[in-house]
């Protein structure tokens, strides 16, 4: 997405990711939770980067087509949390990427669970410090790599330089914003012949876009490429979220909660962080309740159809607890959480309202959560996904949160990283940083 100096988007460009891109790994293991020839679980996603690239050159090339004589100036990369891959100094891949949800590193884990602070986000076998010690595995012990990912390997292939990250994607790296350094504990770690990458406020300037790429896309060779960010931070500036107070809900298949904080909020147990955003943060929880509970019951005709039929200024009285499956991460902490929905009414649009209500009230535990670790109390809240679209559901939850419920004008995590690139949030860099230009594009 392009966006002028008024913040107003004057092009999209699209590239289809193939699915049989993104599952190779599942299919070459026979599914996703499959023991492998060596005995253990998979759990495995990955992907190549190289099917990344095209898909980054097929969009680019088609912007500057529609862009006409635009010309952009700055360049910014979001993309999933916590995908990893291990390549040369030069860039060249030495291993497929990790995907954000593959969660094969499960012995690794432990190992950084020894060292590491309980509260950190590097915790964990799906975090990208646990998918480092896995790769690592297949690297020849003299030969020298990285640890990107993938918005820091896109960033690094638009430039031809490598070793870059930013705040945002290296946080389950272990990187600590708050000293904006990598901690003692990590750098104790033995992860020779790897080497972590350079960390810098999101939307900082790296450096210009090497002239191959700047030929074969039709980009200007005097674009500036910035430091990237992970798809839910730009997700969340995109929506509209400024000031402390400032909340976003995702509905989707899950249901996510960002709100901006002057103060960092972390408890691991419940999966709740902070991304460090110019001198604010992003604190976010993520239930497993959401739009894929819906599913299981209504498609999207039926889903409008009974919508108009549900009364939102009226409680069911229904207590429910929608969950896909049993389990929850937050606000509850509970692998063994069992979904409640039940009784159900004869009445589908009266269930459908109960599903309704009972995803709202997850939604203002979520934030009262949040509240008691710390983190403000929503002022407003705004909301983005597909859920967001459904006038009685917002009115629903309107009411239950005691809150205005806005529809976020923007709902592409691209729009944010085109803001991050424009300098939105640029009071993140130090002077040393020596950074003054940010810009106006991302992917």
């Amino acid at each position: 997405m392009a966006i002028d100096r008024a913040g107003e988007p004057i092009a999209i460009a699209k590239a289809e990711f193939l699915a049989l891109h993104a599952n190779q790994a599942s299919q070459a293991n026979g599914g996703g939770n499959q023991t492998n020839s060596r005995g253990r679980i998979s759990c495995a996603t990955e992907q190549d980067p190289e099917h990344w690239w095209q898909a980054v050159i097929e969009v680019l090339s088609q912007l500057c087509c529609d862009l006409g004589r635009y010309r952009p100036q700055r360049l910014c990369v979001d993309a999933t949390s916590a995908t990893l891959l291990l390549c040369t100094l030069q860039g060249k891949p030495l291993t497929p990427a990790l995907m954000y949800n593959d969660a094969r590193a499960v012995d690794e884990a432990k190992i950084v669970a020894e060292r590491a602070p309980n509260d950190s986000p590097a915790q964990g076998p799906s975090a990208s410090l646990a998918k480092l010690l896995s790769l690592r595995r297949q690297l020849d012990p003299d030969q020298p790599a990285l640890a990107l990912h993938q918005a820091d390997w896109i960033s690094g292939r638009l430039r031809g330089q490598f070793g870059d990250s930013d705040w945002n994607n290296a946080l389950k790296l272990g990187f600590d914003p708050h000293r904006r350094a990598y901690p003692p504990w990590l750098l104790a770690l033995d992860l020779k012949p790897v080497e972590l990458p350079r960390c810098h406020p999101p939307g900082v300037n790296l450096g210009p876009v090497s002239v191959a790429v700047a030929t074969a896309t039709g980009l200007a060779p005097t674009l500036r490429i910035a430091a990237g960010t992970t798809d839910s931070t730009a997700a969340t500036l995109a929506a509209g979220a400024r000031a402390p107070g400032d909340a976003v809900t995702s509905l989707g298949s899950t249901l996510v909660l960002k709100l901006v904080s002057t103060r960092a909020v972390t408890d691991a147990a419940s999966g709740v962080y902070s991304h460090r955003v110019g001198d604010l943060w992003l604190v976010g929880g993520a239930s497993n309740s959401g739009g894929a509970v819906l599913r299981r019951f209504f498609d999207d005709t039926q889903l409008s159809r009974l919508s108009e039929r549900i009364d939102p200024t009226w409680s069911t009285g229904l207590d429910y607890y929608p969950l896909p499956h049993r389990g929850e991460r937050f606000p509850i902490a509970n692998p063994d959480l069992a979904p409640r929905i039940t009784p159900r009414p004869v009445d589908d649009s009266l269930f459908l309202a109960g599903l309704f209500e009972g995803i709202a009230q997850i939604e203002r535990t979520g934030y009262q959560r949040l509240g008691a670790l710390g983190a403000p109390t929503p002022r407003r809240i705004l909301s983005s996904g597909g859920g967001a679209q459904n006038p009685v559901w917002s009115a629903i939850r309107s009411r239950i949160l005691g809150l205005p419920v806005e529809c976020a004008r923007q709902q592409e995590a691209a729009y944010g990283a085109a803001l991050l690139a424009r300098g939105d949030w640029g009071a993140a860099a130090r002077p040393d940083d020596n950074d003054q230009l940010r810009g106006r594009l991302t992917r």
